[in-house]
């Protein structure tokens, strides 16, 4: 009897292990292939709560991550340990996900070994190589190894048949859409010192990008002090990037304001209870870009470039930068103006019907023959 064709399946990054979750899941529950699943260390504590939330375990786990890590480190990390992991277990195909540095060094690390890669939530550009950095670079060059093209959306299919890409491109819909309906079954109630559901118009913000490192920060912090003075109503939630480049600086600014509330990052149920919870986002995430609008929650970017622009064309998302009175404006705009606020809350997602994965599975297997 012939062996089964092995998928591996890489990842790195809470973000990477959120949205991969329910690929897995799809995968392992498929009699005809083979899965392994290798995670690289680029996050650690994050990636474990993704993991155990989902009931995932991983079969390898290089184990990257170090204090205060650059992306040099983790690219040459992952480009070695790759090397082994797929010379020890060879895989018929390799499946990466997004821009992440891990996706990237795994999509050349297979590349090297003459392993076909398939890149889940392909295509996605702001055309400005460095906003995000490194995120563009990434995802670019991973479209010009990749044999399999995973496309969310048809914005993102155009971007990839621009490009000159070979392979397949196909359009499956955003996987995290898949994982948030997956959670927001069972997500728990949330209860925070000092925050009040029931009373207060609550903000969830994530913050933790590169490019917003620095002044940015301060600006960001600056408006949302100015929408709060505005607002007595309003209180901010905030789970807090590990990273102290991005956490210090939040706690130095807004820590001390009574109606801000700064905790450690949410596990993922817990954050897509606070998005079904919270009023609106303030966000330089891309996954909350996604995710928030199939909640009919209203999401403010803090970016000046976004690489989902069929968030802003649908509606359900707008792009206001750093400026704090931008921020100020914009959150405004939505907790004074019910008909605005419902225009956003109302508009249709664009970015899937839960049945992402399934498809992306039935493409591979395709690709493999089995």
């Amino acid at each position: 009897m012939a062996e089964l064709p092995r998928v591996t399946i890489v990842l790195g990054t809470r973000p990477e292990a959120i949205k991969l979750a329910p690929v897995i899941r799809v995968f392992q529950g498929c009699e005809a292939l083979k899965t392994r699943v290798v995670l690289t260390g680029q996050h650690r504590e994050m990636v474990a709560q993704v993991m155990d939330l989902f009931a995932i375990e991983a079969d390898c786990d290089l184990g990257l991550m170090a204090p205060r890590q650059t992306l040099t480190h983790v690219t040459c990390g992952a480009l070695q340990g790759l090397r082994d992991e797929f010379q020890a277990y060879p895989p018929g195909l390799v499946l990466v996900q997004g821009d992440t540095t891990t996706a990237f060094a795994a999509g050349l690390a297979a590349f090297y070994e003459q392993i076909p890669v398939g890149h889940v939530e392909a295509g996605l550009r702001t055309d400005n190589l460095f906003d995000p950095f490194p995120e563009e670079a990434n995802r670019r060059l991973l479209s010009q190894i990749a044999s399999l093209h995973f496309a969310p959306t048809t914005t993102a299919e155009s971007n990839l048949r621009a490009s000159g890409v070979i392979g397949t491109v196909a359009v499956t819909g955003n996987t995290v859409i898949d994982a948030l309906l997956q959670m927001a079954e069972s997500a728990p109630t949330l209860a925070f010192e000092g925050l009040d559901w029931q009373k207060q118009r609550v903000i969830l913000a994530t913050v933790h990008r590169r490019e917003n490192w620095g002044d940015r920060l301060k600006d960001i912090a600056a408006g949302i002090l100015q929408v709060l003075e505005r607002h007595p109503d309003a209180a901010l939630l905030l789970p807090l990037h590990r990273n102290p480049t991005v956490r210090e600086p939040l706690q130095e600014l807004l820590g001390e304001h009574p109606r801000v509330t700064l905790t450690e990052p949410l596990d993922y149920d817990r954050l897509v209870a606070a998005m079904k919870s919270c009023t609106l986002l303030l966000t330089d995430s891309g996954g909350l870009q996604e995710e928030a609008p199939a909640l009919g929650k209203p999401v403010l970017v803090l970016r000046r470039t976004t690489e989902r622009p069929e968030a802003v064309d649908a509606g359900t998302a707008r792009l206001i930068g750093t400026e704090p009175a931008s921020i100020l404006a914009e959150a405004s705009r939505l907790l004074s103006d019910q008909t605005a606020y419902d225009a956003m809350s109302r508009a249709v997602n664009p970015f899937g019907d839960g049945q992402a994965s399934q498809r992306i599975l039935d493409l591979c297997r395709s690709h493999l023959g089995v």
